[in-house]
């Protein structure tokens, strides 16, 4: 008999507010205002998040949380993770538009004798990042370590 992998349903609710507003909400948590961005509706909010800003936040923090859960778990101490993300969007191979990659950079602190351990740690996690392995388009990432002190980069990437 073949065993069924688990599944975990994460059901979210994006209901219009106003013109090109909508709210999108998860029960029990802080509910957020979406619209267009600016970059596509030039009357547009910028101070209001957009889809592509939720789809780079996504990619941006899944992996965050999965180096912290890595570095648990591994028990590596680190003093600094910050991971910045920019989705770009434009023609793609298949001839239409949408996203064609998203660049992140990782900044993680650490001793010095925990840095190749770190960067090990980073690649692995950005190959396990469940919405990084969920998306088809290429994502570039580049990790910097830094180790009291020092500083010593990296380029990973995966499409």
């Amino acid at each position: 008999m073949a065993t069924k992998s688990k599944e975990y349903p994460f059901p979210v609710t994006a209901a219009w507010e106003h013109e090109r507003t909508v709210r999108a909400s998860v029960r029990g948590k802080p509910s957020i205002a979406v619209a267009t961005p600016p970059e596509f509706h030039r009357e547009a909010d910028p101070r209001v998040w957009s889809p592509e800003d939720l789809l780079a936040a996504a990619a941006a923090s899944c992996l965050a949380v999965t180096i912290a859960g890595a570095a648990a778990r591994e028990d590596l101490h680190f003093a600094d993770l910050r991971v910045d993300a920019t989705g770009v969007v434009g023609r793609r191979d298949d001839g239409r538009f949408g996203f064609i990659r998203i660049e992140q950079h990782v900044r993680i602190g650490v001793r010095a004798e925990d840095e190749e351990r770190a960067r090990a740690l980073v690649e692995h996690a950005e190959a396990s990042c469940l919405v990084a392995v969920s998306l088809d388009v290429e994502i570039e990432t580049v990790v910097e370590v830094l180790a009291f002190g020092r500083v010593a980069g990296a380029r990973l990437g995966h499409a």
